[in-house]
């Protein structure tokens, strides 16, 4: 298939194609005589693992990894699972942080009347103090 028909399918642009191909997310592609890529069902699937990985959080640097341990699948499977336990940390790590912050905004707006002088603002003096 071509780059057109293998977009539609994957359900991402061209240009998410070719910058996949450049950072070694996708193998180069076989060439037409008339120089056109050529996609097979292999490169569809390979596709469909990649936006799932995305899905789940991984960047494309951890994505690479992990589709390298799937072109491996008679290894043990414990590579696998502490990819997605490192990834797990990562994201519990996240959710504590936006945990932190929505606390943090609760407070100041629960601080702000909402009302008068803008010097007077709760909101204002804390985002101007030095100390975080």
């Amino acid at each position: 298939m071509k780059i057109g028909e293998l977009a539609r399918r994957a359900e991402v642009g061209i240009d998410t194609l070719r910058y996949y191909e450049r950072e070694g997310l996708l193998p180069p592609p076989r060439r037409l005589a008339s120089g056109y890529r050529s996609y097979g069902e292999d490169d569809l699937a390979r596709l469909h693992f990649i936006r799932r990985a995305k899905t789940l959080g991984f960047t494309l640097a951890e994505i690479r990894d992990l589709l390298a341990l799937s072109g491996r699948r008679e290894d043990d499977m414990a590579g696998m699972k502490a990819a997605a336990a490192d990834k797990l940390v990562d994201v519990e790590t996240r959710l504590a942080e936006l945990d932190r912050i929505r606390d943090g905004l609760k407070a100041l707006l629960a601080s702000c009347p909402g009302h008068g002088a803008l010097a007077q603002c709760p909101i204002l003096h804390a985002l101007d103090e030095d100390t975080p």
